[in-house]
Formats: C-alpha cells, sequence, structure tokens
C-alpha cells in the first residue's frame, strides 16, 4: 500500500480530497511561450490554424488548436497526430511543434494531416497527467466525456468528417510515473498499485484488436536511427504488457478509452519516449517523435 499524502488508503477520493489535489498543483511553465507563441510562427502555405474550443478552467489562457489543411484532398489518406494529452510528457507537445515546423508540408504532398499539438494544456503548465478534476484525459475518450480535453478533441473530429487511415499519439513513460502518477491514482481509486519498470528507451504501443505489426516495425526501425529502443524486462514485458515485436506493446484503446482508440483508423501507434535516460536530451526525444510521425506518414502513403 502506498502512502500519498492525500486521502485515506483503500478509500476512494471524493470531493474534498479531489480539491485538496487540485489546490496543490502550481503552474511550472507557459503554455502560451511554449507553444501557442511557436504556432503562430510555424504554420507552413496550405495549412492554417483552427480554435476548435478552450478548457473552461480559464478560456482565455486555455484555447485548443489544431493544424488543418486549408482544403482535404480525398484522393490521399487522412492522418491525425495528437500530442500533450498527458500534458507533463513534454516530447509529445515539443515534438509535435517541430513536426509541424520542419516536415509538416513535405508529407502534405501525400497525405492529408492534422496535427493537434496540446491537447491539454492545464497539465502542461502544471507538469501533470491529470487535468483539475483528477481525471485522466488519456481514460476519457467516450461519449459525453467528462473531461473537456478529450470531449472537445472527439468533436473536432466528428466534425471534421474525414476518414483518417492513421491516427499517431505521442506519449513519454517517465520516471515520475513511478513516483507521482502511479500513487497518486492508487490514492484516488483506493486502491493498490505495484511500481513497474520504467523501460529505457523508446517504445510503441499497438492496438489490440488491430495491432498492424509490419507498420509498428516501421516506426520502430525509423525510430532506432535517432534513439535507442527499450528492452523487455526479465518478464519479457514492458510496463507490464507482453512485448509483441521488439518494442512494440499492445493495449485495447478503445476498452481503455484511450485518445488512441477515439478513431477506427487502420493505423494506430502511440509513441512512448523516456526522458529520464541518461542517454536522452530533450531533443533527441523531440527527434523520435518526429522520426515515428514521419516513418507512420511513409508508410500509410
Amino acid at each position: 500500500m502506498q502512502n500519498y499524502p492525500i486521502g485515506t488508503p483503500g478509500k476512494p477520493w471524493g470531493d474534498e480530497e479531489k480539491a485538496q489535489w487540485k489546490a496543490q498543483q502550481r503552474i511550472q511553465r507557459s503554455y502560451k511561450e511554449e507553444v501557442l507563441d511557436k504556432l503562430n510562427n510555424i504554420i507552413p502555405d496550405g495549412f492554417s490554424l483552427k480554435q476548435y474550443g478552450a478548457l473552461p478552467y480559464d478560456e482565455v489562457r486555455y484555447p485548443l488548436f489544431a493544424v488543418l489543411p486549408t482544403s482535404f484532398d480525398p484522393n490521399k489518406p487522412s492522418a491525425l497526430v495528437t500530442g500533450g494529452v498527458h500534458g507533463y510528457e513534454t516530447s509529445g507537445v515539443q515534438g509535435a511543434l517541430q513536426f509541424i515546423a520542419t516536415k509538416l508540408s513535405k508529407y502534405s504532398k501525400d497525405c492529408n494531416i492534422v496535427v493537434v499539438p496540446c491537447v491539454s494544456p492545464w497539465g502542461y503548465e502544471t507538469i501533470n497527467r491529470w487535468n483539475p478534476l483528477a481525471l485522466d484525459p488519456n481514460r476519457s475518450f467516450f461519449e459525453n466525456s467528462p473531461a473537456p480535453e478529450a470531449a472537445q478533441l472527439m468533436t473536432l473530429i466528428d466534425e471534421l468528417n474525414i476518414p483518417l487511415s492513421l491516427h499517431i499519439d505521442l506519449h513519454e513513460t517517465t520516471d515520475t510515473d513511478n513516483s507521482e502518477f502511479r500513487p497518486a491514482l492508487a490514492a484516488r481509486d483506493g486502491t493498490t498499485h505495484d511500481n513497474w519498470n520504467i523501460p529505457d528507451g523508446f517504445y510503441t504501443v499497438a492496438n489490440t484488436p488491430n495491432p498492424q505489426i509490419a507498420f509498428q516495425e516501421s516506426v520502430i526501425n525509423a525510430v532506432k536511427q535517432v534513439t535507442h529502443i527499450a528492452p523487455p524486462d526479465e518478464n519479457g514485458k514492458i510496463i507490464g504488457a507482453d512485448v509483441v515485436s521488439d518494442g512494440v506493446i499492445c493495449y485495447d484503446k478503445k476498452a481503455l478509452f484511450l485518445c488512441g482508440g477515439m478513431t477506427d483508423a487502420e493505423f494506430v501507434t502511440t509513441t512512448e519516449v523516456y526522458p529520464d535516460s541518461a542517454n536522452a536530451t530533450p531533443q533527441n526525444c523531440n527527434d523520435a517523435q518526429v522520426a515515428a510521425i514521419c516513418a507512420a506518414l511513409e508508410f500509410i502513403k
């Protein structure tokens, strides 16, 4: 049983504990400076910046943006890139921005590409997995979702009404998953969580009902040129899931209400970068995310 400073072990949190948790959160970096100001300067020709919503915690501070083609070509496959569903996973956001700045125009010749670089800006600023309601947006992609981050993104994709061939969702696995976020989850739900081995390296999470292993392998092989791939632990697993190919595990994305399960795209992957590795730098992590996106787009084109 982990000791977490909020709540009673074995008893799920009520409103009082959630309010106590929220009161402890602090702004630690600027969504405006690190995301919005960059976005305004990197949109390539043929694309536009669309505000698709705003978070109700502070609609002025947390507008939500997507980068969209000015017109969709029905003869091209369409792809969705999402970052920052977990706001604390920095390279998901910064990697998406780097892709927009450096590679988006190149790949737009063959694909219609929608990029949503920061789904959870409050989480980005407070370096959090959850939103202020103590909800994990990446377990909230279902109808009438109580998480505005998930609900507003789903509305955007519904309104675009385009058949998606690809969805790549950019994430990180960090040491704080064991030191903070899993203990918080156990406390919130009144359960216990064993620590899991944090994998040292990059891996992808495929979709259990449709893993598309050749596609996952193409992403892994491209990222190998940039950074190291996570080895399995002594049980042949990564974060408790069986390794089905080098650096590839599977989750049932729709059943878990993950962002990666929100579409019916044929090719779906979640990237996982390890920023706390002795062999990683912030730039290296961003480069790995960009390499993964480019490999995924090469595969579908």
